[in-house]
Parts: structure tokens; C-alpha cells; sequence
């Protein structure tokens, strides 16, 4: 094993020639990005048991545990796109002047940017989660946040088995991303990383992971989803349960700072829908078809999707304050607050047998 260590994350597109073979016993080379947290842990000595939604969540997690190699059917064969499909980019001026080859290019090129921003995203989720670990206060979400921590594990390995062995194309984590998981693993208030993961990062994805489970033909990404979908909703679930309490133990000004965050994570994650890495190697202005992008009916209804999760469970631990409202209400995605929270959830939907709805 060779390990490399780099200033700065690649910024290369790794094609299927480029890619490593997936889960051999030959010599790699690990490219390392190193980044530096003034991370204040905690001992919890009096290991009192709450019987409470936390600990219920943690029960789940243990019962619900499932195996990446053995729970998905990955020998189901993987097809993608041989010609062009009706999409929103028709109406973009440099997406009509590319050839039929270059559109069909195009549409594979963005899904593999999807899922590569999947990908990526959970590894900074289990980088997360290992040091809510050391640094949450109490007995039962230690526990919990051990959980959490393999059930991201889980989900790196199976978004890396499915990109390399059959998208076989890997995108670069986007910048947007970037900065969102830099400053959230960073940082060293432990309610703050509460905040940009569990909240915002995990409701995103959440919602994210279910349109693209509605939208995909691949039986295997669909049945990957599908478990990916339960441990998400539980990790939402325990960052709502647990903070709601705790921002009300905050000061003004305490509750001042994680409001502006959140918004600025929020900022950033609208940022994160737009594939500019993809734009760039098509060779588009970068600003105009982001600018397109954002107009689009279909994005809207996405960032819709997307922010119905987010918004209210913001409202709900006590975060939508009035001197953000303003600033939520000029990125269009205010009126989103007044939906349902994810703070109350299914349980026995949670509960279900693996593949319960296919058998």
C-alpha cells in the first residue's frame, strides 16, 4: 500500500481505464487529502440508558443491519444510455449543438456525476459520524453515532461498488460539497456538526436518494436505495430528536451563530445540485448553464423536493430565526418550512423486512 498525500483533492475525471479494479488483493495507491479539527471529545461516565427515541433508533440500527455483498443482487445486468431521451437540457443552446453521441455522452456523464456526489457525500458522513462519536455528551447517542458510523460505511462501499463496476466512471467531489464538509468536519462545536450533517446534509440526501429511486430503470440501484432510504431516515430522525432539546439550552447568540450556518449550508447545497464539473468538460460557459439550470421547472421541483425535508426540521429544532428568514425567502425555499418534519416518524415503516414490498 502506498499512500499519497495531496494538498488539495484531485480534480480529475477517472474513466473505466482510469478506475482501480474493484475489491483485489493487488497494491494501491490511497490519494489522501489531510484536513486538521480542534475536536473536543467527551467521556460519559454515568452510562445511563434513557429509554427514549434515541435509544429505540439504536435498536433499529442493530436489527436492521444489512450487507452490501449479500442483500443486492449485483449479477442483474447494468444498461446505459445508447441514445438521447427527452430531458431538460434540450432547451439549452450549447446541449442542441452537440452530436447524437455527444448528447447520449452528455446524459451518462450526469448520472455519473450523481452518483459520484453520493459517493462522496457519505464519505464525509462517516468522517462525521466517527467524531460525533468521540464528542456527543451522552451514553445513548455515543451509542447511537457508533452505529451511524457503519451504517455509512456501508454506504461508501456500496456507491463504490456500484460506480466501479458499473457506471465505471468517477467524478471529483464538487466544490460546493467540499466546502460544506470542510467546515462542518472542521469545526469544533460537536451541535454544529449535528446541525450541517444529520439536518442538512442527511435531509438532502434523503430526498435526493428517493427521487433518484423513483426515476432509476437499474433494478440494482433501485434495491440499493431502498436500504440506503431506512438507515437515512433514522439518521435524520436522531439529529432532530436530539438537538431540538439542546439548542433550547443555547444562548441568544449561540442561537444566532448555528442559524447563520445553517443557512450558509443551505446556500451551499443548492450550489451542490448543479454539475459544473460536467458543464466544464463539455466545454459550455460555466456561469450560463448554471444560470440555466437554476431556471429550469425541473430543478425547482427538485430543489422543492430536496427543501421540504430540510426547511422543517429546521423550523423544528428552533433554527429558522427572523434574522434568516429574509435570506431563505431570496434562495425560494422558505415556504418549504411549513411542512411536515421528519422529528415524527413511521416506526413500523422504519421496522419493515428487508425487500418486504417485493416479496
Amino acid at each position: 500500500m502506498k499512500i499519497n498525500y495531496v494538498k488539495n483533492n484531485p480534480r480529475d475525471i477517472r474513466l473505466e481505464e482510469e478506475l482501480p479494479p474493484y475489491m483485489t488483493e493487488a497494491v494501491a495507491d490511497d490519494i489522501v487529502e489531510i484536513f486538521k479539527t480542534p475536536l473536543a471529545g467527551s467521556y460519559n461516565w454515568d452510562y445511563t440508558i434513557q429509554d427514549n427515541r434515541i435509544k429505540k433508533l439504536y435498536e433499529l440500527g442493530k436489527e436492521l443491519n444489512w450487507n452490501v455483498e449479500l442483500d443486492i443482487d449485483w449479477s442483474r445486468p447494468f444498461v446505459k444510455f445508447t441514445e438521447p431521451v427527452e430531458i431538460f437540457w434540450d432547451e439549452f443552446p450549447p446541449y442542441q449543438k452537440l452530436s447524437y453521441q455527444k448528447k447520449v455522452e452528455f446524459l451518462n456523464h450526469r448520472i455519473a456525476w450523481s452518483q459520484s456526489q453520493f459517493l462522496h457525500g457519505e464519505q464525509g458522513a462517516l468522517l462525521v459520524a466517527s467524531q460525533l462519536t468521540s464528542c456527543a455528551p451522552t451514553y445513548n447517542a455515543k451509542l447511537y453515532a457508533a452505529s451511524q458510523t457503519f451504517d455509512e460505511a456501508r454506504h461508501v462501499e456500496a456507491f463504490n461498488k456500484y460506480i466501479q463496476t458499473r457506471i465505471k466512471m468517477m467524478y471529483p467531489i464538487g466544490n460546493a460539497l467540499k466546502s460544506i464538509l470542510d467546515k462542518i468536519l472542521t469545526d469544533p462545536r460537536w451541535d454544529l456538526k449535528f446541525i450541517g450533517m444529520q439536518i442538512i446534509i442527511e435531509g438532502l440526501a434523503l430526498a435526493a436518494f428517493q427521487s433518484s429511486r423513483e426515476l432509476t430503470k437499474d433494478p440494482v440501484l433501485y434495491d440499493m436505495l431502498g436500504l440506503i432510504i431506512r438507515d437515512e431516515a433514522r439518521h435524520v430522525t436522531f439529529g432532530i430528536n436530539y438537538l431540538e432539546e439542546f439548542i433550547e439550552t443555547l444562548t441568544e447568540e449561540e442561537k444566532e451563530e448555528r442559524a447563520q450556518f445553517a443557512f450558509e449550508a443551505c446556500w451551499l447545497s443548492r450550489e451542490r445540485l448543479l454539475s459544473t464539473d460536467v458543464f466544464e468538460r463539455f466545454g459550455w460557459d460555466i456561469e450560463e448553464a448554471r444560470q440555466f439550470q437554476l431556471g429550469t421547472d425541473i430543478n425547482k421541483h427538485f430543489q422543492k423536493l430536496l427543501f421540504q425535508r430540510v426547511m422543517p426540521n429546521l423550523r423544528r429544532i428552533g433554527l429558522l430565526r427572523d434574522s434568516v428568514k429574509d435570506k431563505f425567502e431570496d434562495l425560494g425555499i422558505l415556504e418549504y418550512a411549513s411542512s411536515k418534519s421528519d422529528a415524527d416518524i413511521d416506526w413500523a415503516d422504519l421496522s419493515r423486512p428487508l425487500f418486504e414490498e417485493s416479496a
